[in-house]
């Protein structure tokens, strides 16, 4: 006879008091796999936008560097400049008028014609430094009207020289705006021209080139004595000192 405490076995369990069968999970929907992140752009690892700290101070410290250099550059060279300048002293030349002849002038209307002869006296003030005359043009005036016009050839001069310089002007028929003035002033017995010119000189002080200057020479009223009925004149009153500058 079997045992009436012993279990009974191949009838099925009882429901639990949960109303489920015993054992049995709630079965839960799965949750559905994550998709990656979207991707965006990062400014901050592209290496052309980087501003990184390090970066951004090496750029900096480069530029201070920079411009240090290039003021210190500047401070020596006008050092260098003050103190050549110091030592060498450079003056400009020196310009005088000694003679100034006329011939063949003559005046027709508003129309002038003529030779001039000048001699000038070209003084080189430098105690250290040559100059060199490359190029040298010259003009003679009345008033503001250019008469005529000539070409001076090329010098040189030592230290402490002087050297005589000749320039002759010829005119066939230069227009002269108040050449009424003209022909009042030789009625006097005396026209009043102008002489200018224009040198490029260089200066020279051992081995050492300054860079070429242009020097422009102006010198007024001089005073060539020519009668009324004369077409020859020369100068008066003596040599002139020209003004000379840059």
């Amino acid at each position: 006879m079997a045992d009436p405490t012993r279990p009974v076995t191949g009838y099925p369990a009882p429901p639990a008091s949960n109303g489920y069968p015993p054992g049995t999970a709630y079965a839960y929907a799965a949750h559905p796999a994550q998709n990656p992140p979207p991707t965006y752009f990062n400014v901050s690892s592209n290496p052309y936008y980087s501003n990184h700290p390090a970066a951004n101070q090496q750029r900096v410290t480069f530029l201070r560097r920079m411009f240090a250099v290039i003021i210190g550059f500047i401070i020596i060279t006008g050092t260098i400049m003050f103190i050549m300048w110091l030592v060498l002293r450079p003056q400009l030349p020196q310009f005088r008028v000694e003679t100034l002849t006329l011939d063949k002038f003559n005046i027709s209307n508003s129309m002038v014609s003529g030779n001039w002869d000048a001699w000038f006296t070209v003084r080189n003030p430098n105690s250290k430094i040559n100059l060199f005359y490359t190029r040298v043009e010259a003009a003679v005036y009345y008033k503001l009207d250019s008469i005529a016009e000539t070409s001076v050839p090329p010098f040189d001069q030592g230290k402490k020289n002087e050297t005589g310089v000749r320039a002759t002007f010829a005119s066939v028929s230069a227009y002269v705006d108040d050449w009424d003035g003209i022909s009042k002033e030789k009625g006097r017995g005396s026209v009043e021209f102008n002489l200018r010119m224009v040198a490029r000189v260089k200066f020279k002080a051992g081995a050492w080139w300054a860079r070429r200057r242009i020097v422009r020479v102006y010198c007024p009223g001089l005073s060539v004595g020519v009668s009324a009925n004369s077409m020859n004149g020369s100068l008066t009153g003596g040599p002139k000192q020209c003004s000379v500058g840059l």
